[in-house]
């Protein structure tokens, strides 16, 4: 796990145990505007292109999801 990452979500959403937490969309930790930040500021800091397709749940209900995404779309890049 990057600590970049819990830093950009901590300035999102401080209250949250990014570590622990597997369900930030499910349990409304992070609402659509809170995902358009994230989306932005991943794409900046990681240099990589989240495409539309990939903002699911799935992909963002935990920091170990995001993080295993970021790796793939590096790699894909």
């Amino acid at each position: 796990m990057d600590e970049r990452l819990i830093e950009i979500l901590e300035d999102i959403q401080p209250e949250v145990d990014y570590l622990t937490c597997t369900t930030l969309i499910d349990d409304h930790y992070l609402n659509s505007l809170a995902i358009i930040s994230l989306v932005a500021e991943l794409e900046e800091e990681y240099d990589i292109t989240i495409p539309t397709v990939e903002i699911i749940p799935e992909n963002f209900n935990s920091a170990e999801n995001m993080w295993k995404m970021i790796q793939r779309l590096q790699e894909e890049g």
